[in-house]
């Protein structure tokens, strides 16, 4: 059994709508009623096909994939938005906090994570993060010839147009709140993340790595930089 939208019902009573993928149809209704109740439009889809669709039709504003198919066909089905270079936000369920599944999130195209069971207000909290943006219009950092608006969310180097997830956004706005400040892993993990990943710090190697693959381009300075043993640094040389 599957739900999908119509491409109208995208803006049906003004509310940021918010695909659900997820074939257990409790869970699915529970997540809904939980984002009714935040403020935002539920559409739900019970299968990977009838998922793909209701993103191409119904252009939510956010996607949720959660238990049931966020392992290998969540992750397929971040895949196969990206290549059809669809930026919509999505976020995954995801079983296990371990350093693999962080990078297979990262890497299938997956904006950021939660982790199963579903727990109502830490999911509401991240989905407002990307729903809700709360910097004020115009407002903007820089360093060198990177540029963020915070208003927007977008990242430009060079007046080249840089894509980043929510997080990869997060931790290079707080590197550029601090510029060539050494900041260390543990500042870091708290400010970016908001908790200790138990001691697994190698999370923010993943995303500096990503960060760096993304931001510097061909004959551009690297502003990321490594201070062994201790954290990182945005810094021209």
């Amino acid at each position: 059994m599957s739900s999908v939208p119509s491409a109208s019902a995208a803006v049906t009573g003004g509310l940021p709508q918010v695909l659900i993928v997820e074939s257990d149809e409790s869970l699915a209704s529970e997540i809904g009623v939980d984002l009714h109740e935040a403020g935002y439009a539920p559409l739900k889809a019970y299968s990977l096909a009838a998922g793909m669709t209701a993103v191409r039709t119904a252009l939510p504003a956010l996607v949720v994939v959660a238990r049931r198919l966020a392992e290998d066909s969540g992750l397929a089905l971040c895949r196969q938005l990206r290549a059809e270079q669809n930026r919509v936000p999505i976020l995954l369920m995801m079983a296990h906090d371990a350093i693999d599944d962080r990078v297979a999130c990262l890497e299938s195209g997956a904006d950021d994570y939660f982790l199963a069971p579903y727990r109502s207000d830490e999911f509401i909290k991240l989905v407002n993060a990307y729903l809700q943006p709360s910097a004020t219009s115009g407002e903007q950092l820089r360093f060198a010839d990177l540029v963020l608006d915070l208003a927007h969310r977008h990242v430009l180097r060079n007046d080249r147009v840089v894509e980043l997830t929510m997080k990869e956004f997060e931790l290079l706005k707080y590197l550029m709140e601090h510029p060539r400040e050494v900041l260390t892993r543990k500042q870091i993990l708290e400010s970016v993340w908001g908790y200790d990943f138990i001691g697994e710090s190698n999370v923010i190697e993943v995303y500096i790595r990503y960060l760096r693959l993304k931001i510097d381009g061909e004959n551009e300075k690297r502003l990321i930089q490594t201070v062994r043993s201790v954290g990182y640094v945005m810094r021209e040389s």
